[in-house]
């Protein structure tokens, strides 16, 4: 895409945006802590969960992509082999190595400022594997252009998701989805 998404603040959770949590994964959000983007249709697209999930349980991925739309196109990018290509040239590119290691070092110091969980890795395969890119779209999209190289080509890759309207229907913009 020529023009990503733009960055947006990270904000307390409304019943509207439950309630659009909820028809992007057909269940109740779990350990719901913000809204870490929003697509701009309105609706959220990544939230960010707590380190343990309300019964305890461990949960590293921070930053959850909650579009299903979202979801899709980058499914796409990894059954093309998407990640198998990043993965090559991180063993290749010193330069990208080095920027893919701070991406998760990024990653971790924004979970452990929540909670921290030692010795659980960050997420998507960060920092030597490229195991998830609905992960690294989420951190991306999370903390703005800039911290996760691969995150970035990856949205960079992708189309505009939102073009054809909001995921779903009612809730956060009072618009219709498809």
């Amino acid at each position: 895409m020529e023009t990503p998404p733009p960055t947006t603040e990270h904000t307390e959770p409304t019943d509207a945006d439950i309630a659009a949590f909820e028809q992007q994964l057909g269940r109740p959000p779990r350990g719901l802590r913000a809204i870490a983007h929003r697509c701009p249709c309105g609706h959220p697209d990544v939230v960010e969960t707590a380190p343990r999930l309300p019964d305890g349980t461990p949960f590293p991925t921070l930053y959850y992509l909650t579009c299903p739309r979202a979801a899709s196109a980058i499914g796409t990018l990894e059954a093309n082999g998407v990640m198998k290509e990043m993965q090559g040239r991180l063993a290749t590119d010193p330069e990208l190595a080095a920027a893919y290691r701070a991406a998760h070092e990024d990653y971790i110091a924004r979970r452990d400022a929540v909670e921290v969980l030692q010795g659980f890795p960050s997420a998507g395969g960060m920092p030597d594997r490229v195991k998830c890119l609905h992960v690294l779209v989420g951190h991306s999209l999370a903390a703005g252009p800039g911290v996760n190289p691969l995150g970035d080509e990856a949205i960079s890759m992708l189309p505009e998701w939102w073009r054809k309207g909001p995921c779903v229907t009612g809730c956060a913009t009072g618009e219709e989805g498809e």
